[in-house]
């Protein structure tokens, strides 16, 4: 009954629209489709991404090729702390070169470039631990400037808007992507000033087949080069806390030397290749 009196409805519409169209009292223009859902939510998830960076500084923050952070970092197992917290330097060169230099006397350094990594002691320079530096390439591979500079420009990219929601005690919406590899990442967005409060993303290890959860929450935002970056950074590995970063000072472009990030026996002494 309830498709019958549609169809008479609809018949009785499209008569209606006909007379008077010929009376010219109405326009014989047909009103346009309605928009699927899903090409709303796709619209929604891109303008609420349009937003993100622009709050995060827009051209600048699109333009990032290196950053210079200090602070002091600290590591979690299961949600415990496990040091007293480290000074770091950090040198970032955009997409995929990173060297860490830890202790106040700089003398512990940690170097990523490209998929090799290294430790460089008093000891001299060591291949990375392959755990460790699986952990690294995973996690720079859903890195958030990756995510908003590299996955949103590539094609067959999928966006989906996900609603409001609650994160860090935080009024969000909930954006998730989906690269052509079927790889996907969820952001918490600040639903006042568009500024990244939360990123998760869950992969399947491959030896125990169980599923794991990795997220970062971002807060204590500043501005840094006409760029908004949190000088808070907290990392969680399935629930649990696993590191929290609080940065002091943050330089961006400050032209790093490529020379910095050889993961070479060659390397300079930790420490003397920072000024």
């Amino acid at each position: 009954m309830k498709y019958a009196l549609l169809a008479i409805l609809l018949s009785a519409t499209a008569f209606a629209q006909t007379g008077t169209s010929k009376t010219g009292s109405a326009s014989s223009v047909a009103p346009s489709a309605p928009i699927p859902v899903d090409q709303q939510d796709q619209n929604k998830a891109k303008t609420l991404l349009d937003q993100t960076i622009q709050a995060l500084g827009g051209k600048a923050y699109l333009n990032i090729q290196e950053v210079s952070q200090e602070g002091r970092t600290y590591s979690f197992h299961l949600g415990q702390p496990t040091s007293a917290g480290l000074l770091f330097w950090r040198f970032y060169k955009y997409p995929d070169k990173d060297r860490i230099e830890l202790t106040k006397k700089r003398d512990v350094v940690e170097i990523f470039n490209g998929e090799k990594g290294a430790e460089i002691t008093y000891k001299g320079v060591r291949p990375m631990d392959t755990k460790e530096l699986t952990d690294y390439l995973r996690r720079q591979k859903y890195a958030l400037d990756v995510i908003l500079r590299k996955w949103l420009n590539e094609p067959g990219v999928g966006l989906f808007y996900d609603g409001p929601s609650v994160a860090d005690q935080q009024a969000v919406e909930k954006v998730t992507i989906m690269n052509a590899h079927n790889q996907a990442v969820t952001l918490y967005i600040d639903s006042n000033t568009h500024l990244p409060v939360k990123k998760s993303f869950s992969w399947r290890d491959p030896t125990d087949k169980e599923r794991n959860v990795e997220e970062e929450g971002y807060d204590n935002y500043r501005p840094a080069n006409g760029i908004m970056t949190p000088f808070v950074v907290t990392r969680y590995y399935n629930g649990d806390m696993s590191n929290q970063r609080f940065l002091t000072v943050v330089v961006y472009n400050k032209e790093a030397s490529d020379s910095m990030f050889n993961v070479e026996p060659s390397q300079p002494p930790p420490g003397a290749s920072r000024k």
